[in-house]
């Protein structure tokens, strides 16, 4: 899959239906945001979570008709659903993994709005990252590069798991200008910025490292909220950014893509908060 682009949807084509794809999926927080968007915006769309497997995305691509507006797609499906695609978008493929499917006249174009996720969000939060820890090296991770550069980062440390699994993640940061320090995961946490891309659970054991009250976290996960690690980095007196915030900002991104109308943020907040009160994202700051 290239850069190329294909042609936007014809005007006047009734698309009413969208969805989160991915497994695990009910507890997606995506159709709150989307339906929030959707009334908000006067459309009478509909949005739903379908559990779909790396081997189901095919066959439910080839099955969706004329009235789908795109899909939201996360774990497991961010690599696979660049690959089926017919063509996707500069950032997608500066990244290597996509979130978002969005049906064109020539088939389906792959974007990754997760990139503006993790840009949004350390912005409303006033961090300029200058030194960076990652942690992982999945597709949510890759994305996490990719906003680095835009950011006007050059290096990062990366901290995974098992380092031969890392070699996607390398090649997104070769393509967006990063240079990458690989450790595992008992390696240097010092960073001003730690971005932990991990699944639930995981970055737990580090919730025992030193930490400072001039760091600031990212963790995409949102829930449980908060984790142990952003509880240990608040304690310390450190600054931490909720994957929810990251979620708000990355499902208003896609709103605009499948709707061609600006996405109404603060009605997409305030639906989160009501559905999710303690998911870490405050009223507007």
């Amino acid at each position: 899959v290239g850069g190329r682009q294909l042609p936007a949807a014809p005007l006047g084509l009734r698309v009413v239906r969208a969805a989160v794809l991915g497994r695990p999926v009910a507890h997606s927080l995506s159709p709150v945001l989307h339906r929030a968007a959707y009334a908000a915006l006067g459309l009478d769309w509909e949005f739903d979570a379908i559990e779909t497997g790396i081997a189901d995305l095919a066959g439910l691509l080839a099955t969706r008709g004329p009235d789908w507006a795109g899909f939201a797609c996360t774990m497991p499906l961010k690599r696979v659903a660049l690959e089926r695609a017919d063509a996707a978008s500069a950032r997608a493929t500066a990244v290597g993994a996509a979130n978002t499917l969005l049906p064109r006249s020539g088939g389906w174009l792959a974007d990754n709005t997760d990139v503006e996720g993790v840009v949004a969000a350390l912005a409303e939060a006033g961090i300029a990252p200058t030194s960076v820890s990652l942690l992982g090296a999945g597709g949510t991770a890759q994305a996490a590069v990719v906003a680095l550069a835009e950011l006007g980062v050059r290096r990062c440390t990366v901290l995974v798991r098992d380092p031969v699994r890392s070699g996607e993640l390398c090649t997104t940061a070769a393509r967006a200008g990063i240079a990458v320090d690989l450790a595992g995961m008992d390696g240097p946490l010092d960073a001003r910025l730690v971005i932990s891309t991990l699944p639930p659970g995981a970055a737990d054991p580090l919730a025992g490292h030193a930490w400072r009250a001039d760091q600031a976290l990212l963790d995409v996960v949102y829930a449980p909220w908060p984790t142990p690690l952003a509880v240990a980095v608040a304690a310390a007196g450190g600054t931490v950014v909720s994957g929810a915030l990251m979620l708000l900002h990355q499902a208003a991104r896609q709103v605009e893509l499948m709707t061609g109308q600006p996405a109404p943020v603060d009605a997409m907040r305030a639906a989160l908060l009501a559905t999710a009160p303690d998911c870490g994202v405050g009223s507007r700051q």
